[in-house]
């Protein structure tokens, strides 16, 4: 019984050193209602920002199925910022390449893609961002499951 409570012990040691990453301000992924991303579908995400000097990594997550058919995934990233400023980019994420080989970690027929989009950010406002996604292909995607985004301190 006292081996088994070790065993419990130093488990939930190494559960909190691995979840534990000092860099990551941001990571949240909201899930595709039943992996079939509708045009009209927009997960919203939003990030407080109190450190204005800081260079930040910014990421799209994407979580796929082998049911989708496309090596990449075009989509609109609207942020609102603290001020009220909207700015909105059109941005293609690779997720196969020429071949038709998933680019990001597989693990049987689900693929999870961590796309950066900037290497060096700087929020310039202090406050809440809102940022959305949507998808900006011309048809529902079957096989997108989850969408989100990272954003961690630069090193």
């Amino acid at each position: 019984m006292k081996a088994k409570a070790n065993f419990v012990v130093i488990f939930l040691f190494a559960l909190t050193i691995i979840s534990c990453d000092p860099s990551r301000i941001f990571d949240e992924n909201k899930p595709i209602p039943d992996a079939y991303w509708e045009k009209t579908f927009r997960p919203a995400f939003t990030v407080p920002v109190e450190d204005t000097t800081t260079s930040y990594q910014f990421y799209i997550n994407v979580r796929n199925t082998d049911d989708y058919r496309f090596s990449n995934l075009y989509v609109f990233l609207k942020t609102s910022f603290p001020n009220g400023n909207i700015t909105q980019d059109t941005i293609e994420c690779m997720l196969a390449d020429v071949d038709g080989r998933w680019l990001g970690r597989s693990s049987g027929k689900n693929v999870e893609h961590q796309i950066l989009l900037n290497p060096s950010l700087r929020f310039p406002l202090r406050g809440s961002y809102l940022i959305e996604i949507k998808q900006a292909m011309r048809e529902p995607l079957q096989g997108i499951t989850d969408i989100g985004i990272r954003i961690e301190k630069s090193e």
